[in-house]
């Protein structure tokens, strides 16, 4: 056969045959990645299971920590560097954590152990169901769930200052029937450190750099925004006024507009949302849809004004963002710092009933 027939065959190879070969390679490759890793994970979780029961049988921290030592050294020596004894001891932590195999079977078909290796140092339960829950509805990556964790995306969410019952039946529902709760969604403050803004910025610029970003900016606030405009007009008594970015938010079937500001939560602040929502829920809400929520991104907040205004009962939402990532110490202390306001509140409206 001549070079040149060779050439026009391959020329006329027909890409769909190909096309289909291939996602059928992909899929089994696929298939075949996900069944190892369900596989080891179950086995990790049985060996870590098995060196529990031991260790509880012969009750004794000291005999453990001799055990997981000599275990790893034979283990390793047959097996290999997956067996080492700082991975046994994770294999160990992995049951103590995860106790009920009933469990452990079901998340291991969405989790990889690289991600169960990232949850085992979360000691609180319902921060950790939080992140398993957020992980899996949302499909995050090993690098993300990673940087999820590190960025305290926890404390920062509405729904870590809650009572602990509220807490659970929140992420219970978000786990079984895939509703989301506003205090599931929302977080305070949020990272925009990705914008690349100098010290010096305008509202204009902010909302620039976000458009410009957009991608980043919906990662940080949540997969579930859908963005739909930047400066909605609405005409209100032939005026005109601007919605600085509008967003759908799709588990929790709202329209939520968000206001940029430079500096400081100011109580006219409220008054200009209110207009926003009402407009949106008279005129561009759909019959489907709940109610509007508004959210005003400040660069501080004053917690009294907040809470004398009572912003939550007219859907009116106050976060605090930084565009240069604070240290985590400055983090947590602002965190505490809001858990214990949000305490103060709870214990007062007991009081009150």
């Amino acid at each position: 056969m001549s070079k040149l027939m060779t050439e026009r065959k391959v020329k006329s190879f027909p890409r769909q045959l190909y096309s289909d070969v291939k996602l059928l390679i992909d899929e089994a490759r696929n298939f075949t990645a996900q069944t190892v890793n369900t596989m080891l994970s179950m086995l990790y979780w049985n060996i870590g299971n098995l060196i529990n029961t031991d260790i509880l049988k012969n009750g004794r921290a000291e005999y453990g920590k001799k055990v997981i030592a000599a275990l790893s050294k034979k283990l390793e020596a047959d097996y290999g560097g997956s067996f080492s004894e700082k991975n046994i001891r994770r294999m160990s932590q992995f049951a103590q954590v995860f106790p009920q195999k009933k469990i452990v079977v079901s998340l291991i078909r969405q989790l990889s152990w690289t991600h169960f290796i990232a949850l085992i140092p979360i000691e609180d339960p319902l921060k950790r169901a939080f992140y398993i829950q957020m992980c899996i509805k949302e499909h995050w990556s090993v690098r993300t769930f990673r940087e999820r964790i590190n960025s305290m995306l926890y404390e920062r969410t509405a729904i870590s200052q809650k009572p602990e019952k509220t807490i659970q039946n929140d992420i219970k529902i978000f786990e079984n029937e895939d509703k989301m709760s506003p205090d599931l969604a929302f977080r305070d403050p949020y990272f925009l450190d990705f914008l690349g803004l100098s010290d010096k910025y305008s509202e204009k610029d902010l909302e620039n750099a976000i458009i410009a970003e957009l991608q980043n900016f919906i990662i940080e606030f949540g997969t579930d925004f859908a963005f739909l405009a930047r400066q909605k007009r609405i005409t209100v008594d032939n005026r005109d006024y601007y919605i600085d970015l509008l967003f759908f938010h799709r588990r929790l079937k709202r329209l939520i507009a968000i206001d940029l500001k430079i500096g400081e939560f100011d109580a006219a602040h409220k008054g200009q949302m209110e207009l926003y929502l009402n407009y949106l829920h008279r005129y561009e809400r759909r019959s489907n849809e709940n109610t509007p929520i508004g959210l005003i991104l400040c660069t501080g907040k004053n917690t009294e004004h907040i809470e004398l205004m009572q912003l939550e009962k007219s859907n009116i939402r106050v976060a605090e963002y930084f565009t240069v990532l604070p240290s985590k110490a400055k983090l947590k202390a602002k965190l505490h710092k809001a858990v214990e306001i949000a305490q103060r509140q709870l214990a007062a409206a007991e009081e009150e009933k």
